[in-house]
């Protein structure tokens, strides 16, 4: 890409390998100051090639979605907090679709102190969380392993998924609009995740607040099509009007005052801790 520094673009390099960069992390690296640091990542997102996120920045996603183990390292913290709130509001003896991905797999991981769940799932990480608890049954959709995380796609998951009626469904999503759509990268995944949405009494949405700085190109569906929308800090004004108006429950699973400005003092570019789960209408 033309027009970077040499900094610039190493750090751009840094971020395709990784999936995101931390401005502390790069700032001992190139032996600059964090400030120097914050406006090299600000001149890469006004580029689109990064997204800002609290600290630092990850690939700007559009058709192509980050690898799976580079997901795991964004948003890491607000996604074990989005998991344990998530799991918090499951009750004992029920059943519930987990599709794929890094966020749901924290809802599995927070669930395993449950008990008498029936839990169906195309994804093998929640499935390998979840088989060795004896409360637990476990129920894994057959078909095509994708390679790069593990999730069960294709037509033969889809039917075996289309035998249950579930009590809750726990869903992902790549990318939210601010229209409310749902978006994904890989239409055979959304489509199981259409048919997930299908087959389930009430529909839970865990998604970090990076997902509504992000694209994707597959609609899975809209905001309206579920019931409750777990995420770690307060929606932007359109989305949380759109969730007020169909009566959509909202939990924030981090303080309001985990937001940070970028520009504040190099001290606060650390994660914030999870806080106790707030409940919003």
């Amino acid at each position: 890409m033309t027009g970077l520094t040499h900094r610039q673009a190493e750090i751009l390099n840094i971020a395709r390998a990784s999936g995101r960069v931390m401005v502390e992390e790069l700032a001992r690296r190139f032996e600059v100051s964090a400030q120097t640091i914050r406006k090299d990542l600000n001149d890469l997102c006004e580029r689109r090639s990064l997204t800002r996120i609290h600290g630092g920045a990850i690939i700007a996603s559009g058709v192509e979605n980050l690898a799976y183990e580079a997901r795991r390292f964004v948003a890491a913290d607000e996604k074990k907090a989005i998991g344990a709130a998530a799991a918090s509001l499951i009750p004992n003896g029920c059943s519930l679709f987990i599709n794929i991905g890094t966020t749901t797999e924290e809802v599995a991981s927070a669930l395993t102190s449950h008990e008498d769940l029936l839990v169906i799932t195309n994804n093998l990480n929640v499935a390998m969380l979840l088989y060795r608890h004896p409360r637990i049954e476990v129920v894994v959709a057959g078909g095509t392993v994708r390679r790069a995380d593990g999730a069960v796609v294709g037509s033969t998951a889809t039917q075996l998924i289309g035998q249950f009626k579930v009590d809750y469904a726990i869903i992902g999503a790549s990318a939210i609009d601010e229209e409310g759509a749902l978006l994904d990268f890989d239409y055979r995944e959304v489509q199981v995740a259409q048919a997930i949405i299908a087959n389930a009494r009430s529909v839970m949405l865990v998604a970090d607040s990076t997902k509504l700085r992000r694209s994707a190109p597959v609609r899975i569906a809209h905001m309206t099509q579920i019931q409750t929308f777990v995420t770690d800090q307060e929606l932007p004004e359109r989305l949380a009007t759109i969730c007020h108006s169909k009566g959509i429950e909202v939990v924030e699973a981090m303080p309001k005052g985990a937001e940070i400005d970028e520009n504040q003092a190099d001290a606060q570019d650390a994660a914030p801790e999870a806080a106790p789960v707030v409940r919003l209408r």
